[in-house]
């Protein structure tokens, strides 16, 4: 058998592997489908090009790499989404999910003129070297980024710990692209964290959907109201520079502030639709949700974003989520790469597709860096009538000088610094005592 021909059957091989994995992620449509897409008058195009190229190159290529970069390019060319997963890569996005990998810290997607940040990830190298949310990478180390492929921009930021990265950065509002220097590191997600704003209003941060991210939401919540010694009042839910994770987590999050109504639902070209609805229970009983959302929120945290806003059961705060309405399903293939190719858009409750559009929050509210307080700055208190010599009593049998015992204050210090500095957080904090104000009338 001659070289081309040998390459046309390899090539003809492949595409049939291709067509049996997509039979097999997709049962319900038959063979038909598949061969209605395989025109192998274009197998032949393929394989002669690529025999050219193996022949012609002015370096040594195997037909392994051609194959691979073909797939890499043709599933690119789609959308910022799709994207073929060489052995290396695959491995790592399964890691990725269990919330634990090496590297910078940031969501990204492909853009025009380089790699766009949707969101840095909290605590991580690339959120503590001061990246933010739209970003534009344009050269990682010196290279352009507008000439790599999404995955090779993830190779080449990705790294052994303790080792730097250069990014060079564009970023809106600003008059000249600058280089931020990110030292990579082992990338330790924690899914969920909870704090309290004060003594009756928890603060609950997701930073990623992961495989446990709902359960471990319950398990704080509860934990937070054994230790205040009663049931919260409100939560803020804090889903800023949330890049999203797993669709499951999104809907399990969602069910866990909901009683009864769908919570998202999507729709392909091809295979099943599918739709998900909540169950009776609330975890916070009716009480009082806000919930953050900024242009990193994404994905899966517009998922819950918009179940919540679309039932009233939240009230959105903050700035426009990023707009990834699409949903991607992985494939794996049998010599262990995948493809991660979109095959559906999902839809919000009143039947709403975001994609490309965002959510819009229910109340704007720019994000303002204010300086961190200083606590060693002495407070100066103001002056009632109480404090007056010779103020009358107030006739109830109470003396204006006597004062309630203050509670002790539930709230971290790291909270009480945070809420000093961050402008969305504090107007979340007021909304919340003024819901609750309304609700005890």
């Amino acid at each position: 058998m001659n070289n081309w021909k040998r390459r046309f059957t390899l090539v003809a091989g492949f595409v049939v592997v291709l067509a049996a994995a997509a039979l097999a992620w997709n049962p319900g449509h038959g063979y038909q489908q598949a061969k209605a897409a395989t025109d192998y008058r274009q197998l032949q195009k393929f394989s002669q090009v690529m025999e050219l190229v193996r022949r012609s190159y002015v370096k040594e290529v195997t037909d392994e790499q051609l194959i691979d970069g073909a797939l890499a390019g043709m599933l690119s060319h789609l959308d910022p989404h799709s994207l073929y997963l060489d052995k290396d890569m695959y491995k790592q996005m399964q890691v990725d999910t269990t919330g634990e990998f090496g590297g910078v810290g940031i969501e990204i997607t492909s853009a025009e003129g380089g790699i766009r940040i949707v969101a840095p990830i909290e605590d991580t190298p690339g959120d503590r070297a001061g990246l933010h949310a739209g970003d534009l990478i344009i050269k990682i180390d010196g290279e352009l980024a507008r000439d790599m492929s999404l995955p090779e921009a993830v190779k080449r930021m990705r790294g052994k710990p303790g080792t730097p990265v250069v990014l060079t950065i564009f970023r809106k509002g600003t008059d000249a692209p600058f280089d931020v220097r990110v030292v990579r590191d082992i990338i330790h997600v924690k899914s969920v964290k909870s704090d309290f704003l004060d003594n009756h209003f928890a603060y609950l941060r997701i930073t990623q959907f992961q495989e446990k991210t709902a359960s471990t939401l319950r398990e704080q919540v509860a934990a937070l109201e054994k230790r205040a010694g009663h049931p919260l009042d409100g939560a803020v839910l804090d889903l800023r520079n949330n890049p999203g994770g797993l669709l499951d987590q999104a809907v399990k999050v969602s069910d866990l502030f909901l009683d009864k109504g769908n919570i998202v639902s999507t729709k392909s070209r091809v295979g099943r639709n599918l739709s998900f609805d909540a169950h009776p229970g609330d975890i916070l009983r009716g009480k009082p949700l806000i919930v953050l959302i900024n242009q990193g929120t994404a994905s899966a945290a517009e998922i819950v974003s918009g179940a919540l806003q679309d039932h009233h059961r939240a009230v959105l705060l903050g700035e426009r989520s990023f707009g990834k309405g699409s949903v991607q399903s992985v494939v794996p293939l049998q010599d262990g790469t995948a493809i991660k190719v979109t095959t559906a858009l999902y839809y919000t409750p009143s039947g709403r597709s975001i994609q490309a559009t965002g959510i819009e929050p229910d109340i704007k509210v720019a994000f303002v860096p204010l300086p961190p307080r200083d606590e060693k700055k002495p407070h100066i208190a103001g002056i009632s009538e109480r404090d007056l010599r010779g103020h009358l009593d107030n006739g109830n049998g109470k003396h204006g000088k006597e004062r309630k015992a203050e509670e002790p204050k539930l709230a971290s210090a790291a909270m009480r610094q945070r809420l000093a500095r961050d402008v969305q957080l504090q107007r979340a904090l007021d909304l919340l005592k003024g819901l609750h104000a309304l609700r005890r009338q």
